[in-house]
């Protein structure tokens, strides 16, 4: 483990942090500067995604980009404060650390507001990549070298497996335990406070384990 530093990847929305309060006031903001109903309360049921999906079932395609950035030069001011982490996130973040590894956020959102987010929460990732979604998160996990990647999308799920990484999921977004281990989760945990203990249990039987996630006996206890 020394010679070799364990990385941990993690999702951010419904991950690391609760962002549907501020999202749904982003989105209101949305509405009241556009003058176009979006249903808010919907909206904060499917993330995971990129913002652009969701824009367009509110706005025509040509306008999908306008619009998007419209949101994003919002998010700031709306969104950051009234967002919450995640119950064990900050204990997650600081897992990894105890055990001498690198915790780095790879998440579909605009980079610089994921940050803000870590930022303002006190959450202390080593890195943090935006704008990556599925198995487009494979690049950045590959190139920061991480071994588990944690998420509560299927989305997630695919991404940890397009990066041969091993694929730790969390029962606290929009998909339920079912869809999760359906789309391959090797582990899957209620939440993150759950992950301490499972990631002391991984290091000390890591020499057994396929360290990319690849199949093979690995360490698949589920909490769920």
């Amino acid at each position: 483990m020394a010679a070799h530093p364990l990385t941990v990847g993690f999702d951010l929305d419904m991950t690391l942090i609760d962002s549907r309060p501020g999202i749904k006031a982003a989105y209101e903001a949305l509405a009241a500067r556009t003058g176009t109903y979006v249903d808010a309360d919907a909206a904060i049921t499917r993330l995971g995604p990129p913002l652009e999906q969701e824009i367009r079932r509110w706005f025509p395609e040509e306008r999908v980009a306008e619009i998007s950035d419209l949101y994003r030069e919002l998010y700031p001011t709306h969104a950051i404060a009234g967002s919450l982490a995640m119950p064990g996130a900050r204990e997650a973040i600081d897992a990894v650390h105890a055990v001498g590894g690198r915790a780095v956020v790879v998440t579909a959102k605009f980079e610089p507001n994921a940050k803000l987010h870590l930022t303002h929460l006190g959450i202390a990732a080593d890195a943090v990549i935006g704008s990556l979604w599925a198995e487009a998160k494979a690049e950045a996990l590959r190139e920061h070298g991480a071994r588990i990647y944690v998420g509560d999308h299927t989305g997630d799920v695919r991404g940890a497996q397009a990066a041969g990484a091993l694929s730790v999921a969390v029962a606290t977004g929009p998909c339920d335990a079912a869809e999760l281990r359906a789309a391959g989760a090797r582990v899957l945990l209620d939440d993150l406070t759950d992950f301490p203990s499972w990631l002391d249990r991984y290091v000390a039987d890591s020499a057994r384990y396929p360290a990319d996630g690849a199949d093979g006996d690995g360490p698949t206890a589920a909490c769920a």
